[in-house]
């Protein structure tokens, strides 16, 4: 075309992507404060919770850069700075997980501080742990002359005495306040204060107020920041932080005008990209119907075609599109009340129809592209093949909308969360007696004998855990989190590839050292399922007699010196058929053979957990140890995480090449 509309599209699209003015360098460590409350011990259940609770940590953000969650015994919070962006804030909590435990090792209580964000843990609820002291705060080393000494202070005094109250003030999802300050002959002072936004509006003034004070101290310096475990203080006389982030807080006349003219161009120039596109591609209208790429209720240009009622329904009979209005309305336009977690490709919420069906919302992140020509088709393919597959163990996906930016995916709701919530927590797990353990595991049997067997599409999992089960209202259990999936077609039984997902402690020793995965390979995560099921215990963290364990090697060992019952839940050990336990014990480890070939299929798998099975169950052999060097990878490749997980984005594909048919 005559005129450079790609040079006209970029300009537009870099006007609407410099709206994040945030300088700050979340990876910026700069100091640690390992508490005085002692040392936990190796595999005690201290250091699990605690482990436990920091990996998952990131799916805990009120959605404003506030961290804040518990497991067992330990609690853990972290702030962001009131002007990073979400992205960077994520970014930054997650470098101070895993920093901390190195800086202070074994340390029941401890701090990393940042200036992007900081975090601190402890195993007392008090505010997360002691005060820092005034050791851990700093100052410019620079100082102000003499001459101006007076005036300086009374500067300093404004700008603190503005932001506080402000801070305070600030609501219940974010209490930050910046500004600057400036008089002639002298430096502009920027400032902010922040409160964990869980405290109350006196309880963060009383914080702020002690900051304050100790701050003081540094009357002389050019630039001063005081941590408090609730609160924290920063001036200097250089810019050190961005606009505020937005939705939380109301914006400032300044920046008002600063975003709405940068609205007002931007919607200036892709007026007239349009305009030009328009005119160089505009075609004849064609004679006779066109037929869709993929009849979902979605139409070419990605909007959602017309729904007179809450969902549409195709000519199948099944129920795909749904209305965004229905949506907003149902969860309260997505309010921050309704959000059941987040995870890495967005947000989930609760939220009810008109007719009263609890549903579960996941919204997609509007920055990964998922708007593109491309991924829309392969979004409207990938929800045309998964709304197919329905049976009671599969989480039902009930529809979607796309609409503008939108990507959302609408799930049944799950009242109980998922598995690991509840078995992996020694309060939580007293509720799965052994009936409704083994009612769970037939279930997940069941649900993986439907994908791999009896629907339409072979489907292989590849990510098969506890927290990929969800429990309904009844605990009645649920496969979740298709998002590694891979179908398989025709008489394919195997395929290898050389990008590895999933979560190391569940894969197969064939799929983590060659790429290769089958229905087998799934077989293999049922099996270290159910043991973990059987025992209350993590694959990665186990313990036996207050030690830690392999766990396969450990459940093998202790099953052929007839000591399986000591492997058994403590809770169940008094009120379990420990015969029948035992026969779930060899299942499972029939499940967790090395060879694939010596693995059963998944029906086979039903026909023993529901003693269908009329001969001897088959001796399995030792568990594969050989690929324990693959421990360096951690669990956090899985493509699914947290609560979140549960309402997966699904990125199933078929997979065309790299395949191998079975030996």
């Amino acid at each position: 075309m005559d005129f450079p509309i790609w040079i006209l599209f970029l300009f537009s699209i870099s006007i609407i992507c410099n709206f994040d003015h945030t300088t700050a360098q979340t990876a910026d460590f700069w100091g640690e404060y390992c508490g005085d409350s002692g040392y936990y011990t190796a595999g005690s259940g201290y250091q699990r919770d605690l482990e436990e609770l920091l990996a998952s940590f990131t799916e805990t953000n009120n959605g404003y850069g506030f961290y804040k969650s518990t497991t067992g015994q330990a609690n853990a919070a972290a702030l962001c700075r009131g002007d990073i962006t979400p992205e960077k804030c994520r970014a930054c909590v997650q470098d101070s997980t895993s920093r901390i435990l190195q800086v202070c090792q074994n340390q029941v209580e401890a701090t990393g501080l940042y200036d992007a964000c900081f975090l601190t843990y402890s195993n007392r609820s008090t505010c997360y742990g002691d005060d820092l002291g005034t050791d851990h705060n700093s100052s410019n080393p620079n100082k102000i002359p003499d001459s101006s000494y007076d005036q300086w202070n009374q500067m300093v005094a404004k700008l603190l005495g503005s932001l506080r109250p402000e801070a305070a003030g600030g609501g219940q999802l974010r209490k930050y306040a910046s500004d600057t300050i400036t008089v002639s002959g002298l430096p502009t002072i920027y400032g902010y204060m922040q409160c964990i936004p869980d405290l109350s509006a006196t309880e963060c003034d009383e914080c702020l107020a002690g900051a304050t004070t100790e701050i003081r101290a540094f009357d002389r310096s050019l630039g001063a920041r005081v941590f408090k475990p609730c609160c924290v203080i920063r001036y200097q006389t250089y810019n050190f932080f961005g606009s505020t982030w937005y939705p939380s807080s109301k914006p400032s006349d300044k920046d008002i005008g600063v975003i709405v003219g940068s609205i007002l161009a931007a919607i200036a120039t892709i007026t007239i990209l349009i305009f030009f596109i328009y005119r160089k591609c505009r075609k004849p209208k064609q004679k006779g119907p066109m037929l869709p790429v993929f009849q979902v209720g979605i139409t070419d240009d990605g909007s959602p075609t017309q729904s007179k009622h809450e969902m549409e329904i195709n000519d199948t009979g099944d129920m795909y599109s749904f209305a965004l209005s229905t949506i907003q309305v149902a969860t309260d336009n997505f309010s921050f009340e309704n959000k059941l977690g987040e995870g890495g490709f967005g947000a989930v919420f609760w939220g009810k129809l008109q007719d009263g069906k609890e549903i579960a919302v996941k919204r997609l992140c509007r920055n990964t592209g998922q708007g593109s020509e491309r991924l829309l088709v392969e979004f409207k393919t990938e929800v045309g093949l998964i709304i197919k597959l329905q049976h009671k163990n599969l989480v039902r996906l009930l529809g979607y909308c796309v609409q503008g930016s939108e990507r959302l995916l609408i799930y049944e709701f799950m009242a109980n969360k998922s598995l690991d919530i509840i078995l992996f927590d020694r309060n939580k797990s007293t509720e799965l007696d052994w009936a409704k353990r083994a009612n769970i595991a037939t279930g997940i049997a069941k649900g993986l004998r439907y994908l791999h067997e009896d629907s339409r599409l072979k489907i292989v999992h590849r990510d098969m855990k506890a927290g990929n089960i969800l429990l309904d209202n009844d605990m009645n259990s649920k496969i979740s989190d298709f998002g590694t999936a891979r179908i398989f077609g025709g008489e394919q039984l195997e395929a290898n590839t050389i990008r590895i997902v999933g979560t190391y402690g569940y894969m197969a020793p064939e799929y983590a050292m060659e790429g290769l995965f089958s229905t087998k390979s799934d077989v293999y995560s049922f099996g270290v399922l159910l043991l973990e099921i059987i025992t209350g215990q993590q694959n990665n963290r186990f313990c036996y007699q207050n030690q830690p364990q392999n766990f396969l090697s450990t459940v093998y060992r202790l099953w052929r010196e007839n000591k399986g019952e000591t492997l058994i839940d403590r809770s169940l050990i008094h009120n379990s058929p420990v015969t029948e336990v035992l026969r779930w014990i060899n299942i499972a480890l029939l499940c967790v053979q090395e060879d694939p070939q010596d693995r059963p299929m998944m029906s086979t798998v039903v026909f023993m957990l529901e003693g269908q099975w009329s001969v001897n169950l088959p001796t399995p052999l030792e568990p594969p140890t050989s690929f324990a060097r693959f421990a360096a990878v951690s669990e956090r490749t899985s493509s699914s995480i947290g609560e979140a997980s549960a309402y997966p984005t699904f990125t199933i594909h078929i997979e065309t090449s790299s395949t191998r048919v079975s030996r």
